[in-house]
């Protein structure tokens, strides 16, 4: 081998362990210091609302209201900042559904956790606070629960009561 080649060969072996002990130095910096490479955490938030919508009940009850009562899409939401439970529903049977549309039928909403059960008010110029008559496929129709003192709220989980027809731990919107 030439005096040159060996020159060479030398040089690139320094140039080697110089790089690789530069390496080794930064990875220790990293792994002493991990804030110097890691994003900094966000604070937790105090209160998000969630997108995330459970299912007011499951597949089976779903089929159950649609075959035996012919209603779908129950729903149950407060409204006029919590004064009022509104419970509404639509109507795939009109013969089936009957029932919900009773005049001589009181409807009461029942929460257990609350201990309270709520029913439809009679105002003097407005009326009963509820559709009647006889119900129309496609059509939703409601009916609006006094929540005075606000004792129902959100995520609640209630049952309506109208007649035979009761539907169990529909969850407050």
């Amino acid at each position: 081998m030439s005096k040159q080649s060996n020159t060479h060969i030398a040089r690139n072996l320094f140039l080697a362990g110089f790089l690789a002990s530069n390496s080794l130095i930064l990875a220790a910096r990293a792994q002493s210091n991990p804030q110097s490479t890691a994003p900094a955490a966000k604070p937790p938030v105090a209160s998000t609302q969630s997108h995330y919508r459970p299912d007011r009940f499951a597949g089976r009850a779903a089929k159950y209201y649609q075959l035996v009562w012919g209603v779908d899409s129950l729903s149950v939401k407060t409204v006029e900042a919590g004064e009022i439970i509104r419970f509404a529903y639509q109507v795939l049977d009109a013969d089936k559904a009957k029932m919900l549309n009773d005049k001589k039928l009181e409807p009461s909403l029942i929460d257990p956790q609350a201990g309270v059960r709520l029913v439809v008010p009679a105002l003097e110029q407005v009326g009963i606070l509820r559709q009647s008559g006889s119900p129309e496929v496609g059509k939703i129709y409601w009916m609006a629960f006094s929540n005075r003192g606000r004792r129902v709220k959100r995520g609640d989980r209630v049952n309506i009561v109208i007649g035979q027809f009761h539907a169990n731990g529909l969850v407050v919107d």
